[in-house]
């Protein structure tokens, strides 16, 4: 709007720049209409002005307001309060837990030879206190000759190389 404005200016300005080529002279009836003039074009300009500005005041909305909708509850779960000597069932471990490969620790031992101590797990203490001591790998299996005489037994880095571990405790 206000290029029309300016344009509207513009063009009044050039007429009359063209009017005023001519000779000059001037009473005071041509003076009193060109002041007329240029009021008339200014209260035209300030009412346009005007205009404009209520239209910018004015706001349009093209969507609708966000309607707020509450969050859904999570309503927790109740816990049973437990009764007095009342006994909890563990749950099982794991298959990766498990204690299908723990050695018991009193089957770990040290046996003296001629070349030095020797560590290993007992044959005779693991079949005695070992439920799986027949799935034991047969390549971990040594016989060592000891000053008390000869003793059957399992390596006991092969068997920890083979996935088996010192129960502790």
């Amino acid at each position: 709007m206000y290029r029309k404005f300016i344009a509207t200016v513009a063009a009044a300005s050039i007429a009359i720049t063209a009017l005023g080529s001519a000779p000059a002279y001037a009473d005071d009836r041509d003076v009193a209409r060109a002041l007329a003039a240029i009021l008339g074009i200014a209260v035209v300009g300030k009412i346009i002005h005007d205009n404009n500005k209520k239209k910018e005041r004015e706001v349009t909305r093209r969507h609708t307001a966000p309607v707020y909708t509450a969050p859904h509850r999570y309503n927790q779960p109740r816990v049973q309060q437990r009764r007095y000597n009342q006994h909890i069932q563990p749950r099982p471990l794991p298959r990766h837990v498990r204690n299908d490969k723990l050695l018991p620790s009193q089957c770990f031992r040290s046996f003296d030879t001629r070349s030095g101590p020797v560590r290993m797990f007992g044959n005779r203490c693991l079949q005695n206190n070992f439920r799986h001591a027949n799935r034991l790998p047969q390549h971990c299996k040594v016989r060592v000759k000891t000053y008390n005489g000869k003793r059957t037994g399992y390596q006991a880095r092969c068997l920890r190389d083979a996935g088996y571990r010192l129960a502790r405790g």
